[in-house]
């Protein structure tokens, strides 16, 4: 059997676990990690400037593509505490990252050494496995153990921490003979899918509510094809949102506080049926419990065993993997199809596309500065179907989820449950790394584009192009909104004069200045008109020097975007179409559902 350190074998396991891509950075703990990465020559590094950069790059990475697992590398101490930011949006969204970071000495855990803290005990709660390898010899098993619970049952993140004579130690280890564990996924039996679908038969107005779990399971076309033979409208949440195709006749729109459209959410008050397929209920989709669920029968299925009936009871639960029910859904439909016995559900689904051709909310403002609904039109009208929107938090994104539109799976890439500003930047690093080909268009308020803002310098770097679009009010909009209730507006404004660049008139940071500084391109707009031509400009820029491109947008100071405290009870603030006109680019149903 060969010898190698433990570091050489990591990285063997890594290759044959199929990682191309590495994000991190390197320090003195994990230095012997790193060596053994450069002697390899196999694995492509990308230089973070921030070690939580780093941990958002990669579950960019892991989210843009199935079965891709997204690694980052850190040194001991702050480098570990500075990714438990992200192993925490990682694990909240059940997404499988592999965080590998350098420590002390094994003799000197216990003495306070520099550097030297318990990042598996920090991490432990934020993770499927939080682990110090203590024996050289564990370290193989550790990795192929990682790997296993990254990917099986429902996703997580894992961290290993690597004290430096533990990597630089030689074990036995034979590459050529090491296999991944087999990953283990519940899968729903079809006597539990049969009684699931008595009671969708027996519903006058069933919906589908499609989560994030069938998009992790990569079972988009399957909830598709299931509800197209039962003719069941489709809810996506906000993580599973690209599940069915914003203009597929079945898509009902989302329902929700914040990210959901008018007609969504009376769609679902109008149901009397709801089948929850890889969700959580999340407070933001449904509101208070008693609301979302006052006349209403309920099905849940999710991998996660403690998932059921954590929110409230539903009439039944089945713990499956996603793609496993859909499978076993899709078998009982034909059945029922061939049979003659699905029931006619024409009339309920036409009813749904009524509310989705009516009940819009207002795009097209020709104002100056400009209205942050006209941005995302503009948006709509630029970027095609096959755009991946990255994003995070804060009225931009809410706003952006209200009004652009998604057609694909894994092209709407969101931190959804816990929303840390400075995500997006690096996120879409990540996904631009995973899918180089493809036209990435991250979306920002300025405060979150500020966040971690010198991670642009690895995009110029590394030459890896993606647009950014900057909705710039000089504000923590979506804290000033909440700040009303409280009757202020207090310590929320980013607004200054800049003595270095009055052209941003009193706006604050010049970002367009930052931006070139850390060797990217950028463009300003004051005017609803120049959006799109610096749109398209953009998108030049990106093909021409193959950096991120930034196009940050004025806006008007003050939007208060449409939320509220129950689905019964949005505050529209705006003023509402009256009409396609007012609604340009917002897909409209279908006249006849064809």
């Amino acid at each position: 059997m060969a010898r190698m350190t433990a570091a050489q074998a990591a990285v063997q396991i890594l290759r044959r676990e199929g990682v191309t891509h590495v994000f991190g950075l390197p320090g003195a703990a994990i230095n012997p990690f790193y060596s053994a990465m450069r002697s390899d020559g196999e694995l492509t590094h990308i230089l973070a400037r921030h070690v939580e950069g780093a941990s958002h790059m990669a579950e960019g990475y892991t989210r843009a593509k199935a079965g891709n697992i997204g690694v980052c590398v850190g040194t001991s101490g702050p480098a570990g505490t500075d990714m438990i930011t992200g192993l925490y949006a990682a694990a909240a969204d059940s997404v499988p990252i592999l965080c590998i970071t350098g420590q002390a000495p094994v003799s000197k855990l216990h003495k306070e050494d520099f550097q030297a803290v318990d990042i598996s005990a920090i991490a432990k709660p934020l993770t499927k496995m939080a682990m110090t390898v203590l024996e050289p010899a564990q370290v193989p098993g550790a990795f192929q153990q990682a790997f296993h619970l990254m990917r099986s049952g429902r996703p997580g993140p894992v961290l290993i921490d690597l004290p430096i004579d533990v990597q630089m130690a030689e074990i036995e280890f034979d590459p050529e003979t090491y296999e991944p564990l087999p990953v283990y996924k519940p899968a729903a039996t079809r006597a539990q899918i049969d009684k699931a679908v008595e009671l969708l038969q027996a519903a006058e107005r069933p919906l589908l509510v499609a989560g994030g779990g069938v998009i992790n399971a990569d079972a988009s076309e399957l909830l598709v094809e299931f509800a197209e033979l039962t003719g069941v409208p489709v809810v996506p949440t906000l993580m599973g949102w690209g599940s069915i195709p914003d203009d597929h006749p079945l898509m009902a729109g989302m329902v929700g506080l914040q990210t959901s459209q008018r007609y969504g959410n009376e769609t679902l008050l109008a149901s009397d049926f709801v089948l929850g397929i890889g969700n959580r209920w999340a407070n933001r989709h449904t509101g208070s419990v008693d609301t979302y669920t006052r006349g209403r029968t309920f099905v849940h299925v999710d991998i996660e065993p403690t998932q059921i009936g954590r929110v409230f009871a539903p009439e039944r639960g089945i713990v499956s993997d996603a793609g496993a029910a859909l499978e076993l859904f899709v078998e009982a439909a034909r059945e029922l199809k061939e049979a003659g016995a699905l029931k006619d559900r024409s009339a309920w689904s036409e009813s749904c596309r009524e509310r989705k051709r009516t009940l819009l909310r207002k795009t097209h403002f020709d104002s100056v500065p400009v209205k942050p609904q006209r941005v995302y039109e503009e948006m709509n009208k630029a970027f095609g179907r096959d755009t991946r929107y990255v994003s995070t938090i804060g009225l931009s994104q809410i706003q952006a989820a209200q009004m652009l539109h998604v057609y694909r799976p894994r092209h709407w890439i969101n931190a959804g449950q816990a929303g840390p500003l400075g995500w997006t930047l690096p996120a879409a690093l990540g996904v631009a790394t995973a899918d180089p080909d493809a036209t990435v268009v991250a979306l920002s308020g300025d405060y979150d584009f500020q966040f971690l803002i010198e991670e642009l310098a690895v995009g110029a770097q590394f030459r890896i192009p993606y647009l950014h679009v900057v909705v710039n009010n000089a504000y923590l909009g979506l804290i000033r909104q909440a700040q009303r209730a409280f009757d202020m507006d207090f310590c929320v404004q980013l607004s200054f004069d800049n003595i270095n660049a009055p052209e941003v008139g009193g706006y604050g940071v010049d970002h367009v200045k930052v931006a070139e500084g850390l060797g990217c391109k950028a463009i300003r707009v004051f005017e609803p008109d120049a959006i799109q031509p610096a749109l398209e400009e953009a998108r030049k820029l990106m093909a021409e020097h193959r950096v991120p491109v930034i196009v940050e947008i004025i806006l008007e100071r003050v939007t208060n975007v449409a939320m509220g405290t129950e689905l019964d009870n949005v505050n529209e603030f705006e003023e509402l179409a009256a009409g396609p006109q007012d609604a340009p680019t917002a897909t409209l149903a279908p006249v006849s559902g064809g």
